[in-house]
């Protein structure tokens, strides 16, 4: 039986990455849990792996669906980086599509509380600290803060 290879790990892995918005400066973080693989109790914005066969447009909307049980309203491609960093000992290789998508703040709750704690709205001017959040996204808000405004 051949080994499995593990995305990220074995290959670089693609995940699509969601700044997601309301379209009036709040955006949605999720609180990492126990139950995710890393940086448990940290604030994040979400991704999802780009499975064989799925477009990211499919991927953005499946995740956005699962975890903020909303749909997307719009959705802009803001580019790309290139995440390369240790995880449990092991390097990791991940290319990310950062995209800046707009959901209805109405319709958005915690799909996921099995790995998320909490989920909140913040602005740009208004959000946890960098040594509360995931550790990317600091990178993240470097490269595309004026887009996001």
């Amino acid at each position: 039986m051949a080994e499995r290879l593990e995305k990220g790990v074995d290959y670089p892995g693609v995940t699509i990455v969601y700044f997601c918005h309301d379209g009036n400066g709040k955006f949605i973080m999720a609180k990492r849990s126990h139950n995710t693989r890393d940086e448990h109790g940290r604030w994040d914005i979400r991704a999802g792996a780009l499975e064989f066969g799925d477009t990211p447009e499919q991927t953005l909307r499946k995740e956005i669906s699962e975890e903020y049980c909303t749909e997307v309203v719009s959705f802009e491609f803001l580019g790309f980086r290139d995440v390369q960093r240790e995880h449990q000992g092991k390097k990791t290789h991940w290319l990310a599509l950062d995209f800046k998508m707009r959901v209805d703040p109405s319709k958005v709750k915690n799909g996921e509380p099995h790995k998320f704690e909490a989920i909140g709205w913040f602005s740009l001017d208004d959000r946890p600290a960098d040594e509360e959040v995931h550790s990317q996204f600091p990178h993240f808000l470097e490269l595309y803060t004026s887009k996001l405004r």
